[in-house]
């Protein structure tokens, strides 16, 4: 280490103590504003579940803020009610430690159903809207969660989820599954429940003896494809099956589906009359379900306990049912499963009365989700990922013709509409989550909250500011650039590229999830320059599928032509202070690009996939590599393609100062992945930096543990620091 290079080092440690010390809002502020700062990330509220009475005199949503405890923080949700008529102000209506999720409008108007966690298991309990204490209304064992009334109000449908083990200490199951158990050798293999459990018995009574310490998960015996959670392994499936209730607290319950044993149901439903139910899922019994990729819509009688099929479609997975106001017709979320990285979600529609079934919205070619039906039962609603934003799109059921009611620039995160009005939750480029009103046509839409705006009026925001580049092939990549807050006119600037995940994931004005993260980096001097390359969603069929078999070069050759644009357009970025970073697969293009490419001054690369290969086997997100290279590992043709673009593959040409950052608990993109890059560059004496959180997720960013979200920032900036001016 030269002694020029010691000095700088101790200097940026010096200045990044002194920001810690005294708050980076000490240094500048324009108006009496501060800059956006580190534990601001405790005061984001967040919005969701958004619905209005049937009479339409109110709205109840969910906040989710985070808490401050004797440990640390936590993560809460709770009820707040909007009184639609007068306008007033939003008013919180459940406080329990505990909170409230899933709300549930009873038909009166005057009462909702909401889950509230209880000894460790989602339980549904009843609130009335002008007070008083909430009543439990299930105890179940299994715990119970996603309640809805009944259109007539006199029952409640509610799911439980049952572990495998849970099925087969029930007598009609005790059998096991229909399906393959995939167990080599001895497939299937029906449990001898009279054998005696003895490790020196005969082979029926080590089998059970074995059985035993297999249902203690000590060991963990896997036989199955999806063998991996989120955090843990996941030996054995669990299945979601649909009860209902009188409208009695603890009152009896019946099974709709639990005679189906071994499958799941989802998005349950009741059909206008009050008499029939929708759900999806898949009961084919020649597949293990986790080979399944298609669905299907089922219905059952409120008086019946086993589902039918009622709506499929070969390649298709059909989810999410919604049931018109009169009933004619049945609107769904359809999926083309036969290119799982590229196809575009469109609007199934069932007609019941004649059970034809058409598709809408093919000519939106965008993923459309969250289906609402306007409520005259002639219009459809819908959102979608969109260049950057997050519209709301409407649709006529008789043509097919659509319209797009809102701009790319903002987000549409949750709606509701009655009659003349519409409730929307909206990210901005501003402030990520805020309630606003309207009219169905989505115009002149107004802010009715100030969750958030409470303090975000009293920060400095920079504005992203979008561009778009044609690439040498054709392609249109849009991009946006941000001034650090503190930016003075003829100043130059550190400046950092931003790389998302997915790859099939979209940045923009519209989306929220980053909204923190760019602010803060701009609060602490650096301009940021962030980019939707090819592959990313929100741009349609060909733009996501142009990445097809390249996740390396197309990629990075258009994030960084976006930079060299942003460069030329803008002479306050400093081409001599340049760094980045990414997470999941933005984390894989920052080591790919800082082989490629030496310009940056230091990287960070988060949670990342760096050897495609071994990512086929310690990673729950696998599926991708089958998906988007179209081939395995053992394809002759597939391993060349896969090993060209591994950044491990490139390690050694990696010069840029690199950081890197990991769950310990990361068992979507797989942890060793980047023991693997830390390792190899350590053993060629580069400068590198390995962050491993304990317990952590591959969500740590978004859902973890709110004093590691700070550290990660943190950790980036201070190593930035480091490497800039």
């Amino acid at each position: 280490m030269t002694q020029t290079f010691l000095y700088r080092y101790l200097s940026t440690l010096f200045l990044f103590a002194f920001l810690l010390f005294f708050g980076v809002s000490g240094l500048y502020a324009s108006d009496g504003l501060k800059p956006v700062q580190t534990t601001d990330l405790t005061k984001i509220n967040q919005l969701s579940n958004l619905s209005i009475s049937p009479d339409g005199t109110k709205a109840v949503y969910v906040v989710r803020s985070v808490e401050k405890t004797d440990d640390g923080y936590s993560y809460v949700n709770q009820l707040w009610l909007y009184d639609v008529g007068s306008g007033d102000a939003p008013r919180q209506l459940t406080r329990h430690e505990n909170g409230a999720s899933r709300p549930a409008w009873h038909p009166d108007s005057k009462r909702i159903a909401f889950t509230r966690t209880v000894d460790g298991a989602s339980q549904i309990f009843v609130i009335r809207t002008d007070g008083g204490e909430a009543q439990a209304y299930t105890d179940k064992k299994e715990g119970a969660s996603s309640p809805a009334w009944s259109p007539d109000g006199k029952r409640l449908l509610f799911s439980s989820t049952y572990r495998h083990d849970e099925l087969l200490a029930m007598e009609r199951f005790r059998e096991g599954p229909a399906w393959p158990h995939e167990k080599p050798g001895i497939d299937p293999l029906p449990p001898n429940h009279d054998a005696e459990a003895n490790p020196d018995g005969d082979i029926e009574q080590i089998r059970a003896w074995l059985a035993r310490n297999e249902s203690e998960q000590n060991p963990a015996v896997l036989n199955r494809l999806d063998f991996q959670g989120e955090f843990h392994l996941n030996p054995s499936r669990t299945y979601t099956h649909w009860y209902v209730m009188k409208d009695e607290p603890k009152s009896d319950i019946r099974s709709l589906t639990l005679r189906k044993g071994f499958y799941s149901f989802s998005g349950g439903t009741w059909m206008p009359d009050s008499r029939e139910l929708l759900f999806a899922g898949n009961t084919l019994n020649d597949l293990h379900p986790d080979r399944l990729t298609e669905s299907s819509l089922y219905r059952v009688s409120v008086h019946a306990d086993s589902p039918e099929r009622y709506v499929s479609r070969v390649h298709y997975a059909y989810s999410n049912p919604v049931p018109s106001p009169g009933g004619r017709y049945v609107a769904f979320r359809a999926f083309d499963t036969r290119e799982r990285g590229y196809n575009q979600a469109k609007i199934g529609l069932l007609d019941t009365r004649t059970g034809d079934v058409r598709h809408l919205g093919e000519d939106v070619d965008r993923n459309l989700g969250n289906l609402k039906w306007g409520p005259d039962g002639r219009t459809l609603y819908a959102t979608a990922p969109t260049n950057g934003g997050f519209p709301l799109y409407r649709f006529d059921v008789r043509s097919g013709e659509w319209q797009r009611l809102t701009g790319h620039e903002t987000g549409i995160r949750d709606y509701a509409l009655h009659r003349d009005r519409l409730l929307v939750v909206k990210t901005t480029y501003r402030n990520p989550f805020e309630l606003y009103r309207g009219r169905p046509e989505a115009g002149n839409l107004r802010r009715v909250s100030s969750h958030n705006e409470s303090w975000i009026s009293e920060r400095i925001i920079s504005e992203p500011v979008k561009h778009s580049i044609t690439t040498g092939e054709g392609l249109e990549v849009e991009y946006w650039v941000m001034k650090p807050a503190d930016y003075r006119e003829g100043g130059a600037y550190p400046t950092l590229l931003q790389i998302h995940g997915g790859p099939s994931a979209m940045w923009g004005t519209g989306e929220a999830s980053m909204w923190h993260e760019f602010q803060l980096f701009a609060a602490y001097g650096f301009g940021v320059v962030y980019s939707n390359p090819r592959g990313s969603g929100g741009y349609g069929y060909d733009f996501q599928k142009a990445n097809h078999q390249d996740w390396g070069i197309g990629p990075m050759n258009d994030v960084l032509e976006s930079l060299d644009d942003a460069v030329s357009r803008y002479t306050w970025i400093d081409e001599d202070q340049l760094v980045l970073t990414g997470g999941s697969y933005g984390g894989y293009l920052v080591a790919y690009l800082v082989a490629k490419d030496h310009r940056f001054r230091a990287a960070a690369a988060q949670r990342g996939v760096y050897e495609l290969s071994t990512f086929l086997g310690e990673g729950n997100a696998y599926r991708l590599v089958n998906d988007r290279f179209g081939g395995y590992p053992w394809d002759e043709d597939i391993y060349e393609i896969l090993r060209h673009d591994s950044p491990f593959t490139w390690v050694d040409q990696i010069e840029t100062p690199l950081l890197i950052l990991h769950g310990d608990n990361d068992l979507r993109t797989g942890v060793s992945q980047s023991e693997m890059m830390y390792r190899a560059l350590k053993l060629l004496e580069r400068e590198v930096e390995y962050i491993r959180y304990p317990g952590a997720g591959h969500d740590l960013s978004r859902t973890g543990d709110v004093h590691q979200r700070k550290d990660r920032l943190l950790r980036m900036i201070e190593f930035m620091k480091r490497y800039v001016e």
